[in-house]
């Protein structure tokens, strides 16, 4: 038997096959290469706890875990999505929700609040970018630079924020112009609708497209024109441990990635496989 080229655990479904015609790359931010906003549920789940009106005979842990179910389901999407879930249960529960741009833009204040630290001291200097990277990313990044394969970022993080946050950390030019965030007029962006873009403008076929993410969206999106998906089931409170999120793990097999990792110290290696060189 040939020996395994990974030194991690590295999941490849059944659906795998190399594709030695992949001419472009899209990738997640958050959780797949960024960890600046590593902890985000641990505030907004606070904050849907805190706003859902309670009803009779529920604990704040019976709140505390819809609101979770409700987050995490959307994980993935733009903000506004998980914020229009909040004004929808408050209204079901029979209060009056503000508008799901309100809620959204008092997360991104609690949030900020949290990640404060980090961004000064990657704009100061005092904190290095690979603190808040997922372990090994630039390698795998520097090396589809010297393959010359184009490569795309979609979040459903603002895309200010987002085109910040790369700058700090030093990708902005992996990715030159094709930075891609939520907007508030959220019906004009969607991961979908950057998927369909890189298919059109470039000319290609669905299954010339690579994605990596760690959410279900850009996993589901890249499977539905054919494309290759790579699922990063990083665990980022603990980035550089080798392990893989269980919760991660189970949702991304569910929609169909055709390999799983823990994160990209086999990116190379695995890069290998898929392209046949």
């Amino acid at each position: 038997m040939k020996p395994s080229p990974f030194t991690s655990d590295v999941i490849l479904s059944p659906s795998f096959q190399p594709r030695p015609t992949i001419s472009h790359v899209l990738f997640d931010f958050d959780g797949t290469l960024s960890l600046i906003r590593q902890g985000w549920p641990e505030v907004m789940v606070p904050m849907f706890t805190e706003m859902l009106p309670a009803v009779d005979g529920e604990t704040d842990d019976d709140r505390r875990r819809l609101a979770f179910e409700d987050i995490m389901r959307l994980n993935g999407k733009q903000t506004i999505y998980q914020m229009i879930q909040l004004a929808d249960r408050i209204r079901e529960r029979g209060g009056e929700p503000r508008e799901p741009l309100w809620y959204k833009h008092e997360y991104l204040r609690r949030l900020d609040l949290r990640i404060n630290d980090r961004t000064e001291g990657l704009r100061n200097g005092t904190v290095k970018p690979e603190a808040h990277l997922v372990h090994e990313a630039r390698l795998l990044l520097d090396d589809l630079v010297r393959r010359g394969l184009p490569m795309y970022l979609a979040s459903g993080t603002d895309e200010p924020f987002v085109k910040r946050e790369a700058e700090l950390l030093g990708l902005t030019h992996y990715f030159g112009p094709h930075i891609y965030g939520a907007q508030d007029d959220f019906k004009t962006f969607s991961k979908k609708m950057v998927i369909d873009r890189i298919i059109r403008e470039n000319d290609i076929q669905g299954e010339q497209l690579l994605s990596f993410g760690d959410g279900y969206v850009e996993i589901q999106n890249t499977k539905e024109v054919g494309g290759l998906a790579v699922a990063v089931a990083s665990d980022e409170a603990n980035n550089g441990s080798g392990r893989m999120d269980p919760w991660k793990l189970e949702r991304l097999s569910s929609v169909g990635a055709d390999v799983v990792i823990p994160d990209f110290r086999d990116g190379v290696a695995l890069l290998e496989l898929i392209l046949g060189s």
